[in-house]
């Protein structure tokens, strides 16, 4: 029994040997299989990877070889271009050289020219120096001969020669004077007339004097409610911001303007064209259009003047003067528009100092700016005489001294110093003279109105004064934030006054002060 367990043990421990030993062998086996297949796998990838990088470093050494031959035929043209280049400054250099030796050869043979000259001037001029020793020399004994032979000397035959021809010499002055005097005496007067009729013959000007009023004409009349606007606020705010009174009645399809500064009624008259073509008629709108206007005219008073020195011919002059001529088309001297006056003046004085054989463009350089100290100016001192002031202004722009001369003279205020001052000073009253040229009312009728306004900016605060409806109302329109309500009262009293005591004046004139309180904010 116990042998029989002891044999079925060692049996399968044998088995389990003999298993091992077959496991391990087939093991063995296989694992020597694998290891030859792994050996011909790592084999072909091996091939593989040779033949892959034999192409890549085929592909390589390939670009290699085309970038290096593209590389180098840049390289040839950079070179070439280099050559080129080098090859255009050498020939230029060369060219230069060429040209240069032959102003050298150019210059050598002048100068050998201008050394043979000099030489040949050298030796004239000794010939010419002996000469001159030679006739010095017998000179002096012919002068010799002729004191033996006379008995004088050289210097006291000269003084018996000098006296008997000044006393010749006198007589026949003295006689040729007087000759000429009672000539000139006898056709001076006729010579003179002549030059004026010619000149004036030869200017044909039309007559224009300026009036006070302009007429707005409408389409329809019921335009004129649009402009009065509601409870009459729209015809104030443009009667207060151009400073024209504006007359709306029963005339049909117009609107009259009275002002005697034509610039204001020229500004309101813009201004209601430009309202009531675009329609929109309120007093924000009104003071927007009228200081847009008032622009524009400013621009048109450089234009007018522009256009006046180009058509008279005359150039070089200053900006500031060309304004003052423009300004002259809304100014008036005696009813007479001062810009016409002007260019009348001007162009007689070119066509008479053409006649005398002087400068005409001078002249009418003269006769246009010969009225300029008319034309108002914030700064001038209105108690000097313009023609005084008209001539301050011409040298204060570097103007010449005749033409200054010329401007200041022509009412004899200061002396003439050349015939330019004559000249203006004529054809000055050629133009004024002309029957229907001026009307001295007027004058004095737009001085008065000025002297009007003047009282009123004599006081402190006032911002705007108006003198309207023929001088019979001023309107003063103050600063709200410097005069009040009682302030203005009293205002309007003391201005009164001041007119009652200054000014002579028909009838009575009603002084209107105005003060209006704004409140504005803009919103973002």
């Amino acid at each position: 029994m116990d042998n029989s367990i002891i044999f079925a043990v060692g049996g399968v421990i044998l088995g389990l040997v003999i298993g091992f030993i077959i496991a391990k062998t087939l093991e063995k086996n296989n694992a020597s299989k694998l290891v030859k297949e792994a050996k011909k796998s790592a084999t072909l990838i091996l091939k593989e990877a040779k033949s892959e990088g034999e192409s890549l470093k085929k592909d390589k050494i390939l670009q290699a070889k085309e970038k290096f031959i593209e590389l180098k035929s840049e390289h040839e043209k950079v070179i070439l271009a280099r050559d080129k280049k080098m090859a255009d400054a050498e020939k230029r250099t060369r060219d230069k050289e060429s040209q240069v030796s032959s102003e050298l050869s150019k210059s050598k043979k002048l100068n050998d020219t201008l050394e043979n000259k000099i030489k040949d001037y050298n030796h004239r001029l000794d010939v010419v120096e002996k000469k001159q020793e030679e006739v010095d020399k017998l000179h002096k004994s012919q002068v010799q001969q002729l004191e033996v032979i006379s008995s004088l000397s050289a210097e006291e035959a000269k003084e018996q020669l000098v006296e008997s021809l000044k006393g010749e010499a006198k007589n026949d002055a003295m006689a040729y004077i007087q000759s000429s005097l009672e000539e000139a005496k006898l056709t001076a007067e006729q010579d003179a007339k002549k030059v004026i009729i010619n000149t004036i013959q030869r200017i044909g000007t039309e007559e224009a004097v300026d009036n006070c009023v302009s007429v707005f004409n409408i389409e329809s009349d019921d335009v004129k409610g649009r402009i009065i606007g509601r409870e009459g606020r729209n015809i104030r705010a443009i009667e207060a911001a151009t400073g024209v009174e504006i007359i709306v009645d029963d005339t049909p399809e117009a609107i009259i303007l009275s002002c005697f500064d034509s610039v204001r009624r020229e500004v309101a008259r813009l201004s209601l064209h430009k309202l009531v073509t675009d329609g929109r008629i309120h007093p924000a709108r009104i003071e927007e259009v009228v200081k847009k206007t008032q622009k524009q005219i400013e621009q048109e008073i450089i234009e007018v003047g522009k256009r006046t020195v180009i058509d008279l011919g005359i150039h070089n002059l200053h900006p500031e003067l060309i304004k003052m001529v423009g300004r002259m088309k809304y100014r008036s001297s005696y009813g007479q528009n001062l810009l016409q006056h002007s260019r009348e003046v001007a162009k007689l004085c070119g066509v008479m100092a053409a006649e005398l054989g002087l400068n005409p463009k001078l002249a009418k350089r003269a006769g246009l700016l010969h009225d300029i100290g008319k034309v108002p100016d914030a700064e001038a001192d209105m108690e000097t005489p313009h023609a005084i002031l008209g001539m301050q202004w011409a040298e204060k722009f570097n103007e010449k001294d005749d033409v200054c001369n010329a401007i200041g003279a022509h009412h004899d205020e200061i002396e003439m110093k050349s015939l330019l001052a004559p000249i203006v000073q004529v054809c000055d009253a050629i133009s004024g003279a002309r029957p229907g040229a001026r009307r001295q009312v007027l004058d004095s009728y737009i001085q008065r109105l000025k002297d009007l306004e003047e009282i009123a900016f004599g006081f402190a605060g006032v911002k705007k004064a108006y003198a309207i409806q023929a001088g019979r109302e001023l309107r003063v329109i103050v600063e709200s934030e410097k005069v009040d309500d009682q302030k203005a009262s009293e205002l309007s009293f003391s201005i009164s006054q001041k007119v009652q005591t200054d000014m002579t004046y028909p009838g009575q004139v009603k002084v209107t002060v105005i003060r209006e309180t704004r409140a504005v904010n803009i919103a973002k």
